[in-house]
């Protein structure tokens, strides 16, 4: 299966169900410290996004989610050795840190497991497929080697 909606797209839909979910389940009475927590976990998934994107700008392949077919180059060096989906990774920090920041139990208990379970299952594993077929051993000896998420 082909998947048709962008990765930053899923991550803000459930940041939008996140926000839905506020008012409707009771909020929990944190401190100000959560939110700060917050801003430095939405700011590391950031960084950690930034720099999957810059990997593959500075060896010109694509970065469009729904085209891994059209990648020239299998990057597995700076963030690639730690993670094969940083970018995912970090979007799924700042959902972390959304559902951190608006207080709610269960947005922050829900939401990242549905972004995890959608990417998982029908982001990656095209892409891995994707990816499998283009650049044959190299890439499956990484998928050994380096693990999904972290």
């Amino acid at each position: 299966m082909t998947p048709k909606i962008p990765p930053p797209l899923v991550m803000l839909i459930c940041a939008g169900v996140s926000g839905w979910l506020t008012p409707v389940w009771p909020q929990l009475n944190w401190m100000s410290p959560y939110q700060l927590a917050a801003v430095a976990i939405a700011l590391c998934g950031i960084v950690v996004s930034a720099l999957g994107a810059r990997a593959f700008r500075r060896v010109k392949t694509t970065v469009n989610p729904l085209q891994p077919h059209t990648a020239t180059t299998l990057v597995v060096k700076g963030i690639y050795h730690y993670s094969r989906n940083p970018m995912y990774l970090g979007l799924l920090l700042v959902l972390i840190a959304w559902t951190l920041f608006l207080q709610n139990i269960w947005a922050l208990v829900v939401t990242p497991v549905v972004f995890v379970l959608y990417i998982d299952r029908f982001q990656i594993a095209y892409e891995e497929r994707a990816l499998t077929a283009l650049f044959g051993e190299s890439y499956v000896k990484y998928l050994v080697q380096v693990r999904r998420w972290v």
